[in-house]
């Protein structure tokens, strides 16, 4: 704010004015702790990025390009909290851009936008949990493979892939998932309150997803646009966009070895499909 202070006590009214600052961060990827080398959506990661932008000399807004198939609950929920925490202390109004989608944990983190803009393709919504797995038991019966699992406490091996499901085991995990969908529910209501088409609830809290111009009519975004344009229209041509990343980030790419060592190999290659497996879900 230095220098906008500095400007402020010219004596020429030209010299005074700077055009002004959007800061613009980016939430691209899956959501959630991946691995010291591979990163994805965390407010550990986010945190620094956040806090720049909030600050940025003359800045008027902020706004949030949204692109991900969701991912870890508690990180989206920690990363949209942050973002209010920050608008309401510096008073910068937030704007949310999905790109090709902002799904499940990306919704969630674009209702931190008090406006959130899409492209007519867009993939919006899925607000529900989902849980999935495999199930082995058969495979290592197959096989003449010995289970061998030993707890301290009868509900420790929940949902074992090793053994056959449990009734027991669902019945915990379905009330955990509604308790979860419960927290995302309350957050939509929050934001977006009167804006929800009436009597639409049911649809809108199914876990289905739209695409922009349906979403719009649901009133989970409030139109159609992309970042740039929205931008202009709203605080002239001559804005300022700035783009704001984390500064460590140049020197991890710039610094890390040739490759992961030989066991990271096996976890990057699950990494890799369970991340196709996110945005597989969404037709991408």
């Amino acid at each position: 704010m230095k220098i906008r202070r500095f400007l402020a006590k010219l004596p020429f009214e030209p010299l005074r004015r700077l055009p002004p600052v959007v800061g613009v961060v980016r939430l691209g990827g899956v959501i959630g702790g991946i691995g010291p080398l591979r990163r994805g959506l965390t407010l550990t990661a986010l945190e620094r990025a956040l806090e720049r932008a909030f600050n940025l000399d003359g800045v008027e807004a902020v706004a949030l390009a949204v692109n991900s198939p969701g991912g870890s609950p508690v990180q989206s929920a920690l990363i949209f909290r942050r973002v209010r925490a920050l608008a309401a202390e510096t008073g910068v109004r937030v704007f949310a851009f999905a790109e090709d989608v902002a799904a499940s944990g990306g919704y969630w983190l674009a209702l931190a936008g008090d406006e959130i803009y899409a492209d007519e393709s867009s993939i919006i919504g899925s607000i529900g949990v989902i849980s999935s797995g495999f199930g082995f038991d058969q495979a290592i019966e197959r096989l003449g493979i010995e289970r061998r699992l030993h707890t301290a406490g009868d509900q420790k091996s929940m949902l074992d892939p090793f053994r056959p499901e449990d009734p027991d085991d669902i019945a915990r995990l379905e009330e955990i998932q509604g308790d979860v969908h419960q927290s995302f529910k309350q957050a939509v209501r929050e934001r977006r309150g009167a804006k929800l088409a009436a009597g639409d609830e049911e649809t809108v809290f199914s876990g289905a997803f739209w695409a922009g111009r349906r979403a719009v009519e649901l009133g989970l975004i409030d139109g159609i646009g992309d970042l740039r344009s929205v931008m202009r229209a709203r605080y002239g041509d001559d804005v300022k966009l700035k783009p704001v990343g984390d500064e460590r980030a140049w020197f991890r790419r710039r610094f890390r070895l040739a490759g992961p060592a030989p066991a990271d190999w096996a976890s990057d290659l699950l990494w890799a499909i369970e991340t196709r497996a996110w945005w597989s879900r969404y037709g991408l």
